[in-house]
């Protein structure tokens, strides 16, 4: 037994977590090689290394995935101090490069002399598609404000396949249950958000993210574009980017007259928040969601008004409403905060007087002890409890929308 106890921890040795083990880096100049600085970490990996996100047989593993900045043309590097089979016969390691390299294209470099050499070639990078909206992020270390451009490509663009290839492999390592889309459908849309850069006097172009967006047959002429996957790559988070993408996409809808409205697949919640901020922001300046409107109650007005103009739908309206209405209530005045209060609620009863309808008419085919079980899951007391935390938390999520509103 102990034996067996000395084995396993030695092999214990020979375990690594690898969202620290892989390393991601966007490369412009050649010195960022080096530059630890530059460096981030995937957010997930289970995809490739299973459910504990662990790799086998190495100590001191790094796994060098570098993509050059514009082009995301990718160096794939293995590295590590000492491996388990220098030290225990017959326990093979894990083959983490073919691992890898089940999602990145076939053509990626293993040489970093070669990568070097493909860097030169970036100034030739332009972005694909069409450009939809340009912006400027003031950047603090730099001193000075950054240009960013927004794109939508199509797949018959030019190279755009094989770069879409380079950058999907991203979403494995940032977005929990991604998977690659068929490209051969027509019906995806793709958008691109680019910093533009110089360099020794050339202009650059490096990827920020992306969306991609699939349009949906809504009966009979419609399409309803659902947002499927979207990244802001990390080095770019917390700069306003995803909102200046997901506005730039509910702009250019408004230009497609058969677009219904714009939902998105089993959204996150990161991706709420966004959106909620992207519709309320949109939504303040008109005329159905003005202050005296608001007080007035949710309106098929305001309906109408947010589907023509801005391509938003009716739940998504009503959260808009509520944000705004509640920037509108003087919530230290009593009366106002129950009003608004009681609008609010008896919007979160609806489940619950669902689950009512749905008991009464289970009353009669129920046996006795089967009713009082269903009895006990709508408990009255635990109801209220339920409903009003439902209230807080919503309540919570408006003001930090209603911050960021105010900030902006």
């Amino acid at each position: 037994m102990a034996a067996i106890n000395a084995m396993e921890k030695k092999l214990a040795e020979y375990k690594c977590d690898t969202n620290e083990a892989i390393c991601l880096k966007l490369v412009r100049f050649p010195e960022d090689l080096e530059d630890d600085s530059t460096t981030f970490h995937p957010e997930y990996s289970h995809q490739l290394f299973g459910d504990d996100e662990v790799a086998f047989g190495y100590k001191g593993l790094q796994i060098q995935l570098f993509c050059s900045a514009g082009n995301l043309t990718t160096l794939l590097n293995v590295k590590y101090t000492s491996k388990v089979t220098d030290t225990i016969d017959c326990v093979e390691p894990d083959d983490v490069e073919s691992k890898i390299r089940e999602i990145i294209p076939a053509s990626s470099c293993s040489n970093t002399e070669d990568f070097v050499s493909l860097l030169e070639k970036e100034a030739k990078f332009k972005p694909f598609g069409t450009l939809l909206h340009m912006y400027s992020v003031h950047n603090e270390d730099a001193g000075e404000d950054i240009t960013y451009q927004i794109y939508k490509a199509e797949m018959s663009c030019p190279g755009f396949q094989e770069y879409n290839e380079r950058l999907q492999t991203f979403l494995m390592w940032f977005i929990e249950t991604a998977s690659f889309i068929d490209v051969d459908d027509e019906r995806w849309d793709y958008f691109l958000i680019f910093e533009k850069y110089n360099k020794d006097g050339e202009t650059l172009f490096a990827t920020v993210g992306y969306m991609t967006v699939y349009n949906y047959y809504v009966y009979p002429d419609k399409t309803r574009p659902r947002v499927s996957q979207m990244l802001i790559l990390p080095p770019f988070q917390g700069e306003g980017h995803g909102a200046q993408l997901l506005e730039a996409i509910h702009r250019y809808y408004l230009t497609v007259p058969k677009v219904l409205d714009i939902t998105a697949e089993d959204p996150s919640e990161s991706y709420i928040k966004l959106r909620d901020f992207v519709h309320a922001k949109l939504c303040q300046s008109l005329p159905s969601f003005s202050a005296d409107q608001l007080i007035q109650g949710f309106s098929q007005k305001m309906v109408e008004e947010v589907r023509e103009k801005l391509k938003i739908n009716k739940k998504h309206a009503r959260r808009v409403y509520e944000i705004l209405r509640l920037h509108n209530t003087d919530m230290s005045d009593l009366e106002h905060a129950k009003a608004y209060r009681l609008e609010i609620k008896r919007r979160l009863v609806g489940p619950y007087k669902k689950n009512q309808r749905e008991l009464a008419k289970m009353r009669k085919c129920l046996r006795p002890e089967e009713l009082g079980n269903q009895m006990s899951q709508i408990d009255l007391q635990t109801q209220h409890e339920e409903l009003e935390k439902s209230y807080q938390d919503l309540v919570e999520e408006y003001r930090r929308v209603l911050e960021r509103l105010a900030q902006a």
